[in-house]
This record gives structure tokens, C-alpha cells and sequence, in this order.
């Protein structure tokens, strides 16, 4: 993933923002096969005690062919992104000053490389949709348990899915939040956002955690 050479947008701890963003948004899956890249959009849990950078745990539709078509020992990444928005140059100081702008997108992101290892085990699917689902359930007022289903339901439900591992190789993580503009531009931008739209809201907020 290409970075300016000024450094600004590199994030010092990506394991820990990809920790962040695995919790809350889905990962896009992308993988070579024999007529080229597929992709898929799944949630993963991210294991950061395993290997040398840790390690992503998902799952596919049986009928899904990007699990049939990987190729054995390619590389595939998994792309999570947080909150992004357009950038207007009339947020900025700078357009009052010389109207020497153009504009931009801010977003935040993170990209996890490495190789792919299938799993068909029922154990191991079991464990990893409890997990998965104790993930997203957990802080809800009435959480949802795999043990509220019928017996045997969720096992049924199970054969329907392939088990993936993706083993991460390289990490590498980006915040492109205006850190390359005057302070004066930043904090014009962080109130145009604050006027928008939820996901506009967002990176204003992210923004502003970026300058603490």
C-alpha cells in the first residue's frame, strides 16, 4: 500500500488498529484463483497471539467457489476499512489564503497479508461461529447464543460453511486524516464533517482521537 514519503499516515501499531477494526466491520476477502482475483465480504476474528503477526479465522458459503478456486500457496489479503469521507477544499484556511487546494478522502485502513488454510472439521466450525457470534452478541441489551438454537440446528447450519485461516505474513495499516495540513485546515475540516453525515461524523471523530 503505497505511503507518502512525508510518513505522516503510518500507523505505528497496526496490529492493534486491525484489533479495532476486525471487532466492529467485516473484512474483504480478496484471493487469486485460476481466472483471477475473487473477493468475498465476511467478518473475521483476529488472533493476535498466533504467529509472528497473528492470525484471521473466517468463514465461506459451501457454495462460494472462492474457497474451491484458491490457488495452493498464493497469497491473499484481507482489506478492513473504517470510516472514509471526501474532503472539500472549502473547509480549508488555505483556500482563503492562496486557493492553492485540491480535494481529498480521508479514510483509515488495513490491509493483512498472507496465505490461506482451509477447514471442514464440524469441531472447528462450531467453535469459530460461537466465537463469532459471542463477538457481536456480547454487549447487546438480550445477547443471542448458538445454545438458544433447536439441538442440532447450528451443527446443520455448519455443514453449509468452509472454515478459513488466513496466517498473516505482513501487516500494513494507513490513516490518511489531514495530518499532512495546518492545523488551521485540520480543524476546518474536522467542522465541515461534524455538519455531514453519520460516516462524515465518523472520521471527524477519528480525526480528532488522531490529534490527542
Amino acid at each position: 500500500m503505497y505511503q507518502p514519503s512525508h510518513g505522516k499516515f503510518v500507523v505505528a501499531d497496526p496490529a492493534a488498529l486491525l484489533a479495532e477494526l476486525a471487532a466492529v466491520l467485516p473484512a474483504t476477502l480478496v484471493t487469486a484463483g485460476p481466472d483471477g482475483l475473487l473477493v468475498s465480504i465476511l467478518p473475521m476474528l483476529f488472533d493476535p497471539t498466533e504467529g509472528e503477526h497473528g492470525v484471521l479465522r473466517g468463514h465461506l458459503a459451501r457454495p462460494n467457489p472462492q474457497w474451491r478456486e484458491l490457488v495452493p500457496g498464493a497469497e491473499a489479503v484481507a482489506i478492513f476499512n473504517g470510516p472514509d469521507s471526501y474532503v472539500t477544499p472549502s473547509w480549508y484556511e488555505e483556500k482563503r489564503r492562496t486557493g492553492k487546494v485540491v480535494p481529498t478522502w480521508n479514510y483509515t485502513t488495513v490491509v493483512a497479508h498472507g496465505t490461506i488454510a482451509l477447514h471442514h472439521e464440524p469441531e472447528w466450525l462450531l467453535a469459530h461461529v460461537r466465537a463469532l457470534v459471542e463477538r457481536h452478541e456480547k454487549d447487546r441489551p438480550e445477547p443471542w447464543s448458538v445454545d438458544d438454537a433447536p439441538d442440532g440446528y447450528v451443527e446443520g447450519q455448519a455443514r453449509g460453511i468452509v472454515g478459513l485461516e488466513l496466517r498473516i505474513s505482513r501487516l500494513e495499516a494507513k490513516r490518511k486524516l489531514s495530518q499532512n495540513r495546518s492545523a488551521a485546515d485540520v480543524a476546518g475540516v474536522i467542522e465541515g464533517l461534524e455538519a455531514g453525515s453519520p460516516r462524515e461524523r465518523a472520521v471527524a471523530a477519528d480525526m480528532r482521537d488522531d490529534g490527542d
